[in-house]
């Protein structure tokens, strides 16, 4: 009678590794279904990279910066600041550690509010239905599983991560204070976030990046426009070249840093380096192998449209199944994933079009077709831009660089890409996200009455400047 006893009580309806945007909403999502829900978290704090290396943490440093350095202010009210002369890097910190704590007790707050129970230990599989918390401690049981371990930074030959200097994008949040020069590793959205961060405190950052473009994946323009901000930022670019050796020593604070030598001959200095170069995925602990859920060579499980892995009861989600590795990406999957594993809920897929926010400074942002891949794909478009310079909004807070780009499909004008670079983009990416899932377009922005002066205006005048293109197009045929 013990033993039916314990087994029970020890037994779940689901078990959810992983206490990250995936991890929590797929851990409530379930409870709300009414299911018995374990959660295991290894980490001392819950909220995984989001709540504390990653999202929350970097995008709070970027606002510090951009507070404590005073650039949002830099020539519109004649102030000039200058961080160094008054900021210590607790000032720099001090308001990152506040927002990752509140965060911290607001997902413990939801998960207790859901009744789940929560564990705290590492996790490994011993057979498909059973998992053992740390290497002593009982073994625990469910008859769905959901793995959302996330990932962690990669770490590349041949940079010596022991020295002092030398982080990993985890790591650059532990920084003892501000650098004087800092080398970037690697120009994605990590590298180019933190390279921004840093320049606009002062530090002279250079970027280098093996390809030979910068954030491929966004329209040509943004990226023309971000790099060139990033350049009058201070932040200096390398392109389409690779390190060849590493050279400095532990004590780079007294011995001038490192100096990178790269496959063509040139040579890059800086007294600390960041290596942002992809990330791998969090499961060489799980026992994964032993029970047949299938892995990458980054770690990451392979999944189906339901987030299924090569094992039925077994399901993942966030950044451990890879791209698109978003956090609001994470907190659908997991949600969907236990619709799917309890066959409860409306919802059966993802959203067929994602947003992506890259809080660079300044922040950028996207969603659906580039003209580029369009133009490539053979779809007829036209194009409309509206300048934030020439918004009242935009010349009320000194916005001089951004822009609004619309992308419509003729002849039906339907909203197919909308791309912004500038201040809140990743807030106004949303009303053109929203009318490319209602599969709306220029008549919609023109319909609609937006609140004067805003920067959400912007959407009628790219909208008018598409329309007077199509007109001079259909005049000229």
């Amino acid at each position: 009678m013990r033993d039916d006893m314990t087994l029970a009580a020890n037994h779940y309806d689901l078990i959810v590794i992983g206490s990250g945007p995936a991890g929590e909403q797929g851990a409530v999502q379930a409870a709300s279904f009414g299911k018995r829900v374990a959660l295991i978290e290894k980490e001392p704090h819950l909220g995984g990279a989001a709540a504390n290396t990653g999202t929350i943490p970097s995008k709070t440093l970027r606002e510090t910066a951009l507070y404590l350095s005073g650039f949002r202010q830099r020539g519109l009210y004649g102030i000039e600041a200058n961080l160094r002369e008054r900021a210590t890097v607790q000032d720099f910190l001090h308001r990152e550690r506040a927002v990752k704590e509140t965060e911290r007790k607001r997902i413990g707050a939801n998960l207790h509010m859901h009744g789940i129970t929560v564990f705290k230990g590492t996790a490994r599989f011993t057979d498909s239905h059973s998992v053992r918390v740390n290497t002593d401690a009982q073994i625990i049981t469910a008859d769905q599983f959901l793995i959302a371990t996330g990932s962690r930074p990669f770490r590349p030959e041949p940079y010596p991560f022991e020295d002092a200097c030398v982080y990993d994008s985890d790591e650059i949040l532990s920084l003892e204070r501000i650098p004087e020069s800092l080398i970037v590793v690697g120009g994605g959205v990590i590298g180019c976030e933190y390279a921004c961060i840093f320049a606009a405190l002062g530090t002279r950052v250079s970027i280098l990046e093996a390809r030979p473009q910068l954030l491929a994946f966004l329209d040509d323009e943004m990226v023309a426009v971000l790099k060139n901000r990033m350049e009058h930022l201070g932040v200096r670019f390398v392109m389409g070249d690779m390190v060849s050796e590493v050279v400095g020593s532990p004590n780079c604070k007294l011995d001038g840093g490192y100096t990178l030598r790269l496959a063509s001959g040139t040579e890059i200095e800086g007294e600390t380096i960041l290596i942002a170069a992809g990330r791998t995925g969090n499961t060489d602990t799980l026992g994964v192998d032993e029970i047949g859920v299938a892995v990458n060579n980054r770690g990451q499980v392979s999944v189906d449209a339901q987030f299924r892995t090569s094992v039925a009861h077994i399901f993942a989600a966030g950044d451990v199944i890879g791209n698109p590795a978003l956090a609001s990406a994470a907190m659908d999957q997991g949600r969907l994933a236990m619709c799917h594993a309890f066959h409860r809920g409306h919802r059966q897929v993802m959203a067929p079009i994602l947003p992506y926010g890259i809080y660079t400074i300044p922040e950028a942002s996207a969603a659906g077709e580039t003209e580029e891949d369009a133009v490539a794909k053979g779809i007829p478009v036209v194009v409309g831009r509206a300048y934030f310079a020439q918004n009242a909004r935009g010349q009320i807070i000194g916005e001089e660089h951004g822009f609004l780009k619309l992308v419509f499909q003729k002849p039906e004008m339907i909203l197919i890409g909308c791309h912004i670079i500038g201040e809140q983009a990743s807030e106004l990416v949303h009303i053109g996200l929203t009318a490319m899932l209602a599969k709306q377009g220029a008549d919609l922005f023109l319909q609609t009455c937006y609140n004067y002066p805003t920067l959400s205006e912007a959407y009628k005048h790219a909208t008018y400047d598409a329309l007077s293109k199509l007109t001079e197009e259909s005049t000229a045929s």
